[in-house]
């Protein structure tokens, strides 16, 4: 069995696999790591931890030892590439990609041979294109709902509001609806953009992943909603690995 782990800005994802069958799966906030929380006192015996992550390398090392303790299994962190199975990065330099982003694109091109978008969305939403032959024509990175919602609390001196989750992209008439529902219109903005550009690089399919992914409603497009499509991406990169 291996343990996958996909360590974001603000939380942490796992599942325990064993081949087809999962094992195991927990979800926890990346300030639970320095208590130990993060993962359960009964998680399944593996031979194998694999990781993405983009967290700082105060965090990986901690991240790295908790896994030990956990699991009595030295982590292998696996990061972006040029290149893997016909999926190659329009990154000059791949070390400079987020891992998670990687492995979401080589999840889906696990699963679609042909040319797919992929948008995750965490605390930054990510836009990745790739093209039918395998090429990545690169994407977008823009801020997650959250953290646009915090930089107004926090920058913007004499803006105040509570904050709840609302799906109306109409003027609001107070403060607290005019942020709500821009957050709502912006993201109403990146589909129609998302929309045209399917169109305009031939791309068929979208996956969307990530804990906003569900703020995301598309009509009239083949969207795929995988939750675990950059562990997808990371397990099958770590078994290609172990093959060799």
């Amino acid at each position: 069995m291996i343990l996958l782990v996909d360590a974001g800005n603000t939380r942490l994802k796992w599942e325990v696999r064993d081949g087809r069958k999962l094992a195991g799966r927990g979800v926890a906030s990346l300030s639970e790591l320095g208590e130990g929380a993060c993962f359960p006192v009964d998680l399944p015996p593996v031979s194998g931890v694999a990781v993405s992550t983009v967290v700082s390398e105060a965090h990986r090392d901690q991240l790295a030892e908790t896994l030990r303790e956990t699991t009595g299994v030295s982590p292998h962190f696996y990061w972006a590439e040029a290149s893997r199975g016909g999926l190659l990065n329009a990154y000059r330099d791949p070390s400079r990609m987020g891992a998670d982003r990687w492995h979401a694109m080589y999840g889906a091109w696990q699963r679609c041979r042909s040319g797919f978008a992929v948008v995750d969305a965490g605390s930054a939403v990510t836009v990745d294109y790739v093209a039918s032959d395998g090429r990545h024509l690169g994407g977008y990175i823009l801020p997650g709902r959250n953290m646009m919602i915090r930089s107004l609390q926090v920058d913007a001196a004499r803006i105040g509001f509570k904050t709840a989750t609302t799906d109306v992209a109409k003027p609001g008439t107070d403060t607290g609806e005019c942020v709500l529902h821009g957050q709502v219109w912006l993201t109403e903005a990146l589909q129609g953009w998302l929309e045209r550009d399917l169109a305009r690089y031939s791309l068929g399919r979208v996956f969307v992943t990530g804990g906003d992914g569900q703020l995301f409603r598309f009509s009239g497009l083949a969207v795929d909603r995988a939750p675990s499509l950059v562990l997808d991406g990371l397990e099958a990169i770590a078994r290609e690995e172990s093959a060799r």
